[in-house]
């Protein structure tokens, strides 16, 4: 995936329309991935390994040294296989992709400032690539005001612009969605804008 500086700007652009329409603040975080995942391949690879010589062991008549030396193999091959990136995102349940994705979500709306808003009327609109994730996460202000549901519309747009490879489209669209619904309950007011319009590429 690239980000060009047209896409960077065409979202800051956004950004700043946005919130010329409301007090709140809207953040964008794209990541090519919410976790590492590094002990996946290991522990599928030894999986195998392990299992590797009871075939072996019942199927021929190999000594214990050569099915040692094969069972190391089978370890290292597939170490190597299970460690390409959408092979290892693969063996990923579902339930811990989201989960890493969620928690990630949740520090960068700390991490990026939004928690420390006047009003806690701060938005985050959080992408997460190889989880196949988006989520907007927003402070306990504006939540209190609006139902979850509020903020579908913002994700589906994201979602379906993403699915065609359009993600700063995507951004761009759920960022206006957002910014109508801050606008319902936080007008515009004199105060400076405390966080930088831009997107954060993690």
């Amino acid at each position: 995936m690239q980000f060009t500086p047209e896409d960077h700007a065409r979202i800051a652009a956004a950004i700043r329309a946005a919130e010329a329409r409301t007090s709140g603040e809207i953040v964008c975080v794209l990541a090519r991935s919410s976790g590492e995942y590094g002990h996946v391949p290991a522990l599928w690879s030894a999986l195998f390994a392990l299992a590797a010589p009871w075939p072996m062991m019942a199927l021929t008549n190999l000594s214990a040294q050569r099915i040692f030396l094969v069972q190391c193999a089978i370890f290292a091959v597939l170490l190597l296989v299970f460690s390409i990136d959408h092979i290892r995102m693969l063996l990923v349940p579902r339930a811990v992709q989201r989960a890493r994705a969620h928690r990630a979500a949740i520090e960068q709306f700390h991490t990026r400032g939004l928690s420390r808003t006047t009003e806690r009327n701060g938005i985050l609109i959080y992408v997460s690539l190889a989880e196949h994730y988006a989520r907007i996460v927003a402070d306990e202000g504006i939540d209190a005001k609006v139902d979850q549901t509020a903020w579908r519309k913002g994700v589906d747009a994201l979602v379906s612009e993403i699915a065609e490879d359009r993600v700063a489209q995507g951004f761009v669209n759920a960022i206006e969605l957002c910014a109508d619904v801050l606008a319902q309950h936080y007008p515009p007011d004199e105060a400076t804008n405390h966080l930088p319009d831009r997107i954060y590429l993690v």
